[in-house]
């Protein structure tokens, strides 16, 4: 039988068209460039008014607070030029050319393959360094991040462009478990002389950081987030993920260099287990996310989509058929021995009462009697809005009082808070290929929380990559730096290899196409540009709140349409009965008129249908 051809797998990569860089020099050019361009600039920050807050203070900061922070912002010089799509067309070129024997047809690739990517408006701008914008390149930058800061924001223009930091800083406890050194081998040990790094960069560093241990360690921190918070654009965020150890001492520094006002949250994110043998375990790291300015932060919620409440909810245990009749759930549906019935949803009674007495009507009639709030307190909608409520079928009586039907799916998204416990490292989904890494899942959700597609992310503290890891994945633009070559070599092999899966751009004609499947609309029949700015195509998920229901007065139009005060009477009149809406029975009984079996379906399939 014949062989089946392969199927050719479709790549693309996500382009900032419309985002720029500076033209700055490669390595070859360092011997021509201008005196003015190769010598360091000195970029000065103003230190902190001391009088303006309480302080922390440490060994040495006086001295500092005396002058500004004076950083040297070097040139950076581009050592390598990396495209992984064009790498990929280029090995399918060759397959094609192979197969096809017609070498012809690829004539001029390597042209292809090493032209320049810059997209400068001429020959002589190529040189011309710091006066032209080029096409944005995302970049791995090795050097003392405290200088490449500066220097980005001195030389290349990015003071205010940066939407969101992920900074992850050692933790203030120990050396050798902050730096790996090798690529082969996670294995490192504190204090073993085998195990140190010869790497001059990070030897500086660690003199610099830890020279006067926590002193010197907390002027490490202090200057970088100074020259950080330059970089930040008004409406941008910083993460600084820190443990137990000194998380108290780092959002004091946080707290002087942004404002106390300016601190968004501090997210508690699970590590490990916690197994201990002596004391009690510690299972938390966290996370510290301060604004720029807290008034113009930018803020998309994160949330989790869980299609059933947990275990351990001792609330969501209702069950409602398609009828709305309802039950409690069994010990085994609690505990998921087996599965929940078909067309049932799983609901709890969610109060209707706020604080605070009101002088309107607050009578409202359910099931032939009158309910009013408790003393000192109001329902949450109005009469008329509680009365639609009731038509829906969402009120239920429990005791005294009354609830809504709070269902589980009318927001299966559910907004995280700032306890995160499904964040342990390890697993096949998050391989570990660093010393010390962050697991992805959470520099995921801070970035998703702070930033749109084509923003600009920066992480001063590279490590495994897994901040430019997830930046290319959600369609951001990115910059990361590290002092150590093992850890951008790591980073460098994992965002070249990665593989992500394609997300519909909303400005493409497919993402209209979905667009207009998820909506039931028309598709848009506007010009596309596949700008990453838009986004992607999101899939939805319903969000039905009391007010959106008290407020639907399309709820009276049904219940007028479908007419079941008449049904009521007649079925009512036939069986020689009085039941209210409520009491009118599920079952038929066999004993009825063939009009009543009737009049009772008909109630009963409009009734299910308001």
């Amino acid at each position: 039988m014949a062989k089946k051809p392969p199927t050719l797998k479709f790549v693309e990569t996500l382009m900032h068209n419309d985002a720029s860089r500076k033209n700055i020099p490669t390595a070859e050019y360092e011997a021509v460039l201008h005196e003015k361009d190769k010598n360091s600039i000195r970029v000065a920050y103003e230190r902190r008014n001391r009088d303006l807050d309480p302080q922390l203070v440490w060994r040495g900061k006086d001295e500092q607070d005396w002058s500004d922070l004076v950083v040297h912002a070097p040139p950076l010089y581009i050592q390598e030029k990396v495209h992984p799509k064009v790498l990929i067309d280029d090995l399918r070129r060759q397959t094609e050319r192979a197969n096809a024997e017609a070498a012809a047809q690829d004539a001029g690739f390597m042209g292809d393959l090493f032209a320049d990517f810059n997209g400068l408006p001429s020959e002589e701008a190529k040189t011309e360094f710091y006066q032209h914008d080029a096409h944005w390149s995302n970049r791995m930058i090795l050097g003392d991040s405290l200088q490449v800061m500066a220097s980005l924001a001195e030389r290349e223009s990015l003071r205010g462009q940066v939407q969101c930091i992920y900074f992850d800083p050692p933790y203030g406890i120990k050396f050798n478990s902050n730096f790996q050194w090798s690529t082969t081998s996670r294995d490192v040990k504190d204090g073993s002389a085998q195990h140190i790094t010869r790497e001059p960069e990070q030897v500086k560093a660690f003199r610099d950081t830890w020279r006067d241990g926590i002193h010197s360690y907390l002027t490490y921190l202090r200057d970088r987030l100074t020259v950080a918070r330059d970089l930040l654009t008004d409406s941008g965020s910083i993460f600084v993920q820190i443990g137990d150890e000194n998380v108290h001492r780092v959002r004091t520094v946080l707290d002087e260099i942004f404002g106390d006002k300016n601190c968004i949250s501090q997210i508690s994110i699970q590590k490990t287990g916690g197994f201990s043998q002596s004391k009690i375990g510690n299972i938390l790291d966290h996370v510290l996310w301060f604004a720029k300015d807290a008034s113009l932060v930018k803020y998309r919620p994160a949330t989790n989509l869980i299609p059933e409440p947990p275990l351990d909810d001792p609330n969501y245990v209702l069950l409602e058929a398609q009828d709305h009749t309802f039950r409690r759930m069994t010990t085994d549906e609690k505990q998921r021995k087996c599965p929940l019935p078909e067309d049932t949803r799983v609901f709890r009674y969610g109060p209707l009462q706020s604080d605070g007495a009101s002088k309107s009507e607050q009578s409202v009639h359910f099931e032939g009697e009158i309910f009013k709030p408790t003393n000192n307190s109001h329902w949450k909608c109005t009469v008329d809005g509680m009365h639609r409520i009731g038509k829906a079928g969402k009120l239920v009586r429990a005791g005294k009082t009354i609830y809504h039907r709070l269902y589980w799916d009318s927001f299966a998204a559910k907004t995280l808070d700032n306890i995160w416990l499904d964040t342990q490292s390890g697993g096949f989904n998050d391989p570990k290929v660093y010393v010390v890494q962050t697991t992805t899942k959470v520099v995921q959700r801070c970035i998703l929380m702070a930033s749109d597609p084509g923003d600009l992310i920066l992480d001063p503290t590279c490590g495994s990559g897994t901040t430019a890891y997830v930046s290319e994945q959600w369609g951001r633009r990115w910059i990361t730096i590290d002092t150590s070559r093992v850890s951008l070599a790591l980073a460098r092999a994992r965002i070249m290899g990665a593989r992500y899966s394609y997300y519909l751009l909303a400005d493409s004609q497919d993402g209209f196409l979905k667009e207009a499947e998820i909506t039931r609309t028309a598709p848009s029949s506007k010009p596309t540009s596949n700008n990453i700015r838009y986004g992607f195509v999101y899939d939805r998920v319903p969000h039905i709140t009391l007010k959106s229901i008290a407020n639907n007065t399309e709820i009276d139009v049904i219940w007028d349409k479908y007419q079941l005060e008449p049904l009521r009477e007649a079925l009512n009149n036939e069986l020689k009965k009085s039941w209210e809406e409520w009491e009118i029975p599920r079952e038929i009984e066999d004993k009825w008129s063939d009009k009543a079996k009737e009049l009772h379906r008909e109630w009963w399939d409009k009734r299910i249908a308001c």
